[in-house]
């Protein structure tokens, strides 16, 4: 990538920051009037730090950057994918058996042996969707598990 290349990802990466910090703005005030942090703190921070690194992107270009190869590019392609898939299924098929399915693929394809990875997701689904509800009263979807 050029360093043009690299100036118009930081323009894209600075105008989705604005965005995403402007969106994070948008979350009700709580009942019971402000709270020094919020639901829009982490994502506020995250845009932050996002515009940030862009604005350095756009100020100080790598030289030299060369593209991935095809290889490496359709392996984020099919990672870019599975995070969207992952944002569609999460409320309809719940938590744990979707993050099941991303992190396994995930793993999968970095590299990682399938039973591993099934083992690890599993585990890693489980702890993360009872650390939510049971400890932090995050409620996560349940989707297909739900008992009614």
């Amino acid at each position: 990538m050029t360093s043009i290349g690299d100036r118009l990802l930081g323009l894209s990466l600075l105008i989705l920051a604005l965005a995403y910090g402007w969106g994070a703005q948008q979350w009700p005030e709580p009942f019971g009037g402000s709270e020094t942090v919020g639901p829009e703190t982490f994502p506020t921070l995250l845009s932050i730090i996002l515009a940030l690194a862009s604005i350095y992107m756009m100020i100080k270009p790598d030289p030299d950057a060369d593209w991935p190869p095809r290889k490496t590019l359709l392996e984020l392609a099919m990672a870019i994918l599975a995070l969207f898939i992952y944002a569609l299924l999460i409320e309809p098929v719940g938590f744990i058996l979707t993050t099941l399915v991303c992190v396994a693929f995930l793993a999968w394809r970095m590299g990682a042996a399938l039973k591993p990875a099934l083992m690890i997701a599993t585990v890693g689904a489980i702890v993360v969707y009872l650390l939510f509800n049971n400890l932090l009263d995050l409620p996560l979807p349940l989707g297909l598990l739900e008992f009614n």
